[in-house]
Order: C-alpha cells, then sequence, then structure tokens
C-alpha cells in the first residue's frame, strides 16, 4: 500500500491516489480474468484450478519485482507503486500481498510470524468459505 505521512496527506493526493489505485484495480480484474480463463482453458477440462494458480504465481512474482524496485531500490515513486502494486496486482490477485507480506516477515527474522501468517491465512481463510458456504445453505434451504 502506497506510504504516506501526514504532511503529505492531502485531499487532492488522496483523491489522485484513489484514482490511480482504482484504475489499477480495474486493469489487474480484467488480466486475472483473462489469464485464470486462458490457462484453464489449456488444462484440458482438469478440475485443478490451474488459471487460478497461474494468477497468484504470476501476482507473486510481479509484486517481488516491485516491491524490490520500490522499497529496496527506490525506483518507484508512491503514486506509481499503489498504481502497480495495489491497483493492478490487488485486482489481478490479494494472494500478491499476502506472499509479500509473509516475504518481508522472513526478510525481517521473523520466522515465527512469518509461520503464523501462512498458516493463519490458510486456515482461517478455509474455515471462512466453509462458514459462508454454511450460512448460505442454512438461509436457503
Amino acid at each position: 500500500m502506497a506510504r504516506h505521512t501526514d504532511s503529505h496527506f492531502s485531499a487532492s493526493h488522496t483523491l489522485r491516489t484513489l484514482v490511480l489505485i482504482g484504475t489499477g484495480g480495474f486493469i489487474g480484474s480484467i488480466l486475472r480474468y483473462l489469464l485464470s480463463g486462458y490457462v484453464q482453458q489449456l488444462s484440458k477440462g482438469s478440475q485443478f484450478p490451474f488459471g487460478t494458480l497461474a494468477v497468484n504465481v504470476v501476482g507473486c512474482v510481479l509484486v517481488g519485482f516491485f516491491a524490490e524496485l520500490a522499497d529496496q531500490r527506490t525506483l518507484i515513486s508512491d503514486e506509481t507503486r499503489g498504481f502497480l502494486i495495489v491497483g493492478i496486482l490487488g485486482g489481478f490477485t490479494t494472494f500478491s500481498a499476502f506472499g509479500n507480506e509473509t516475504m518481508n516477515l522472513l526478510r525481517s527474522g521473523e520466522l515465527w510470524l512469518a509461520g503464523a501468517n501462512i498458516i493463519g491465512h490458510m486456515l482461517l481463510s478455509l474455515i471462512a468459505v466453509w462458514i459462508g458456504y454454511s450460512t448460505a445453505a442454512l438461509i436457503w434451504k
């Protein structure tokens, strides 16, 4: 997510940032739909979600690439970071944010927190999907 200090946080800056992120999200969502469908079509009717896997892997490679340029090498401005990472890649896959945050924990030597992040996301997400299915099934019997 774009980093801001209080002195740089103005209404016009916020609106511009939101438009950049929203535009990027629009582009990323369309790219996700196209790539996922294309890869799934190539898998010739397999029930394994190869399309989603491809999107998540590609998104993680790209977020790692752009995060390195933004965070470690400061070659990308906050606005460009917002457009590319939060917008396009956020619309493309939120799994890339999970991958980037986990990698940041690992790079900081926070192995336990990285492990907890992995287990927490996987376990809680699967439980949440089950709760969603169960709730819908109970409501619309």
